[in-house]
């Protein structure tokens, strides 16, 4: 009985976890649409292609500095850049999931 359980519960962990590392396709669109609206006018924000501005990194290389997730601060507080022309932006908690999701699904290696 005792292994039963023991049992089920890894296996539900394993699904939770499996869920969490799976978004929707539509967290994903959303993730992707906020990108769309908020950066693409500088950053290539798919998973191919060239950054409209010169320098501006490509999003789907991002994963190459550093851990995508390591944005997730920044982009709720306010994401801050160095370089002048680049305005400040902030988004709400669920449209962080979202935008992390859809970058987390474009890196490569």
């Amino acid at each position: 009985m005792i292994a039963r359980l023991a049992a089920a519960a890894a296996l539900a962990a394993v699904t939770v976890a499996a869920q969490a590392a799976t978004p929707d396709p539509e967290t994903l669109k959303r993730g992707e649409a906020l990108l769309n609206k908020n950066c693409a006018m500088c950053h290539a924000i798919g998973p191919t292609g060239d950054s409209p501005r010169a320098g501006a990194p490509a999003f789907r290389m991002l994963g190459q500095k550093y851990p995508v997730e390591s944005l997730e601060e920044a982009l709720g507080e306010g994401l801050v850049s160095g370089h002048p022309d680049m305005p400040e932006f902030r988004f709400e908690a669920d449209d962080v999931g979202a935008i992390i999701a859809y970058l987390k699904s474009i890196q490569q290696r």
